[in-house]
């Protein structure tokens, strides 16, 4: 049986008196690939922020690895992928081997030396990504789908069992936002790692994940992604609060 990595019960969070999310219930298993979607302003990033211990839990309960998060030691098993053109400086002087070695700084110790089996670590994790011949080029001089795949590369080589992923294809290209969910197919298929995402993306996103999650401050829907492609379009406006219509896979493909 799959062990449940993440367990969100009855979660409600508020900003200044403002609802934000409502009783979110959500339980994430081992081998999973989640999409988490829903409009702006619906609260999915207060919810990744929730699970990676950023915003305290004000109600409801959520579980890493069958502890509160609160007892949560473990967080090497947890990789996290952020916006990458909000959050990097294109012009920082480091190569990508450095970048993805500094992810094992939080399981090693700050002023630990790193050894040779950190090196066989870091590459191994830019295999998984298809960069290391890239190892020592300088990051600032990678196209932004190739940056992402290093970030990606950085979060595996703690050997997590979960990456969770905010909006990483903010700033890359169509052609190279495909190669990149492609990648992440692999990634959760082939290696078995769990896949939390926040995104835009749906109907390219969907099309690869295992399961699906709607969130517009409540979770209007959590459920596989056969169940998800039976949903109408006029049950998804509702929830997004706008008309919306989706492209379904089939259709996309004429």
């Amino acid at each position: 049986m799959a062990r449940t990595l993440i367990n969100i019960r009855n979660v409600s969070y508020r900003y200044h008196d403002v609802d934000v999310l409502k009783n979110i219930d959500l339980m994430v298993k081992e081998g999973e690939f989640w999409a988490l979607i829903g409009p702006n302003g619906s609260g999915k990033s207060t919810l990744i922020k929730l699970l990676l211990g950023l915003l305290p839990v004000q109600k409801g309960e959520i579980e890493w690895f069958g502890e509160p998060i609160q007892q949560l030691k473990n967080r090497d098993q947890i990789g996290y992928v952020s916006q990458k053109s909000n959050a990097f400086n294109s012009s920082f002087p480091a190569t990508v081997f450095e970048v993805v070695r500094s992810g094992l700084v939080s399981q090693k110790g700050l002023f630990s030396r790193f050894t040779k089996a950190d090196e066989v670590k870091v590459h191994e994790a830019l295999q998984l990504v298809q960069m290391d011949q890239f190892a020592g080029r300088s990051i600032g001089q990678l196209s932004g789908g190739q940056q992402q795949r290093a970030f990606i590369a950085r979060a595996l080589v703690s050997k997590p069992s979960i990456l969770i992923m905010d909006e990483p294809t903010v700033g890359i290209d169509q052609q190279n936002v495909e190669k990149f969910y492609e990648l992440l197919h692999r990634l959760n298929e082939q290696q078995g790692i769990a896949i939390l995402l926040v995104t835009h993306e749906i109907d390219l996103v969907t099309s690869l994940a295992s399961h699906v999650a709607c969130l517009n401050q409540t979770m209007h829907f959590h459920g596989g992604q056969q169940q998800y492609e039976q949903l109408d379009d006029e049950q998804y406006s509702k929830w997004y609060g706008h008309p919306v219509r989706r492209v379904h896979q089939k259709e996309g493909a004429e």
